[in-house]
């Protein structure tokens, strides 16, 4: 796993504010979350990893055991279900939230960059990262 603690800095955003519409982010924190590029960065921790996201906005930490669900609190508040699992580079992580809404996370890590797939329902919002 190459890409633990590398620092993949945005560069790309697409079709994040219908995205985050989609799951019921409010107005207010979705133009605070479309005006910041972010950095991700994946640590591991014994059988644990930590996805950390930070941005002048906001840090989000979010730790899991792979295959094992866990509660997670998003970055706008939302209490949600989380289950993540590795294949290969890749890093899929399923949310479900109190409502049933599902979303799927892709995040794909290459040695120069990193691709991040979310969809919900319809709709799907493709972020691209550098590494720093």
């Amino acid at each position: 796993m190459e890409f633990v603690d590398k620092k993949y800095k945005m560069i790309s955003s697409e079709n994040f504010d219908e995205f985050m519409k989609t799951i019921g982010v409010g107005l207010i924190t979705r133009k605070a979350a479309n005006a910041v590029t972010p950095t991700v960065e994946l640590k591991k921790d014994g059988d644990n990893f930590v996805l950390v996201t930070s941005s002048t906005f906001k840090t989000t930490e979010m730790k899991f055991k792979p295959g094992e669900e866990f509660d997670e609190e998003r970055a706008d508040g939302a209490k949600v279900k989380s289950v993540c699992t590795f294949e290969g580079n890749t890093l899929k992580q399923v949310q479900k939230a109190a409502d049933g809404t599902e979303v799927v996370y892709t995040r794909e890590f290459g040695p120069e960059e990193m691709k991040a797939v979310m969809t919900a329902k319809d709709v799907t919002c493709t972020r691209v990262y550098k590494v720093q």
